[in-house]
């Protein structure tokens, strides 16, 4: 019941992600209003995501997620009596305050339900579940918008959000084992909390005290800045390849559309992949392939350049997302996972908001092709902080490596090194394992 919740809320953000900014423009507010809309839907996502900890801890995760999901729902209709630019504006900021809130809420809730050892795979599992409205109702919204008309978007987004208002019966049913009176408990899986994370909250995770703490944090923060990079690009794609001179509705529908698909299965083998082999691993892969499929927009008259550049960036960009939300939360125990959700998303919507404002107003001197392909250096650029704790994580190994010589495949996390006795130093430490077929000190 809290996918299904989650998805409505999806459906009804991503209905109008892409169709706002393209009926702003049409409206004649051109590409800075059509990046003004945006903008400001992000800021209020923004503004939830700061305030959103200390909400969830007041008032717990499910009355969190009506609420976000009211306040996404309700302004919608107010796009009906005016599609002036004022009203544009007004309304997405309140509603995304209302996603970013009820998107905290319905993440935290989930990885609070999920196995500590199986986390990776249940995100990536929950993402591409959650991902699902984004590959139907970005590329819908646009069509819906152009052969209907941009009433009947509004409608149906209005009415995808509202609607878990009327399932409140179910969900407090479903939220019942965690933590706070209703299931609706401010800091997640109490009775889990001691023994569920106990390995993750190692001498390296961060205190729960809350978003600003995590702010402080420089590894959590370096996640976080990781992530936005690719952000960044995904706001400027679902905004702008509509609008996108040289490129035909159908291209651009299905360009987003392949991006959408390609992110939600790459989100999905990465939490696999990332449980077995460890998350921090696919960090560089992730940033390479996302920034390659930017830089292919170079070619954006092409049809097939759009998209394989497409299909590429969402492969990248599914593999950062899920890989950032899963280093993340190996870091706190689960008093902390509310605060590190609120984190994730804000670095999401910070430069899902913030890129496509800034690409409206330069765009117009470096045209579209060359603009979304710069897009690709932040994540070049985020290269060195990928490898930064890759090298670190590679120097720890199994203690039988000194003595065989083998390379272990596996990664060790820190909190199963710390149960280990301390590995051998020199050669002969190292070659003591091997006495007893009587090899020996030299």
């Amino acid at each position: 019941m809290v996918i299904a919740a989650s998805v409505g809320i999806l459906t009804s953000f991503d209905l109008l992600l892409a169709a706002s900014p393209k009926y702003a423009a049409s409206a004649g507010a051109g590409s800075g209003g059509a990046g003004l809309v945006t903008g400001v839907l992000l800021l209020g996502t923004v503004v939830a995501e700061l305030a959103s900890a200390s909400l969830i801890r007041r008032h717990g995760y499910l009355r969190a997620l009506l609420a976000g999901a009211a306040l996404l729902g309700a302004p919608t209709l107010a796009l009906l009596a005016s599609g002036s630019l004022a009203i544009m504006v007004a309304a997405g900021f309140v509603r995304g305050f209302g996603f970013g809130l009820s998107g905290v809420a319905a993440g935290a809730l989930v990885a609070d339900l999920l196995p500590p050892d199986r986390r990776g795979e249940g995100l990536g599992l929950y993402g591409a579940l959650d991902s699902a409205p984004g590959i139907v109702a970005l590329p819908l919204g646009i069509w819906l918008a152009d052969h209907y008309g941009f009433a009947l978007v509004v409608v149906i987004a209005a009415a995808a959000a509202l609607a878990p208002m009327a399932a409140f019966g179910w969900l407090r049913r479903a939220t019942a084992s965690v933590g706070g009176p209703g299931g609706s408990g401010g800091t997640g899986g109490t009775d889990r909390s001691a023994e569920g994370l106990g390995a993750a909250a190692s001498a390296e995770a961060v205190e729960p005290a809350g978003l600003v703490a995590g702010l402080r944090d420089r590894g959590q923060l370096r996640f976080a800045l990781i992530f936005v990079t690719t952000t960044v690009a995904a706001g400027i794609v679902a905004s702008f390849l509509p609008l996108a001179w040289g490129i035909s509705a159908n291209t651009a529908a299905a360009g987003l559309l392949a991006q959408a698909l390609t992110a939600t299965v790459s989100r999905w083998w990465a939490g696999r992949r990332g449980d077995r082999r460890g998350h921090e691993r696919l960090l560089v892969p992730g940033l390479v392939m996302a920034s390659l499929g930017m830089i292919a927009m170079l070619a954006l008259t092409l049809p097939v350049a759009v998209m394989a550049g497409m299909c590429v960036f969402g492969i990248g960009f599914g593999i950062v997302q899920n890989a950032t939300l899963a280093l993340m939360m190996e870091r706190v125990p689960a008093s902390g996972i509310g605060a590190v959700s609120a984190l994730w998303n804000l670095a999401y919507d910070t430069g899902y908001g913030g890129g496509p404002a800034a690409f409206g107003l330069f765009v117009a001197h470096t045209g579209y092709p060359a603009g979304l392909a710069l897009t690709g250096i932040p994540m070049i650029a985020a290269l060195p902080l990928a490898r930064r704790g890759l090298r670190r994580r590679l120097a720890v190994r199994e203690p039988a490596d000194l003595a065989t010589g083998q390379v272990v495949g596996r990664m060790s996390s820190r909190a199963d090194v710390e149960k280990r006795p301390p590995a051998p130093t020199t050669r002969c430490e190292a070659k003591s394992a091997s006495l007893s077929k009587g090899v020996g000190c030299s």
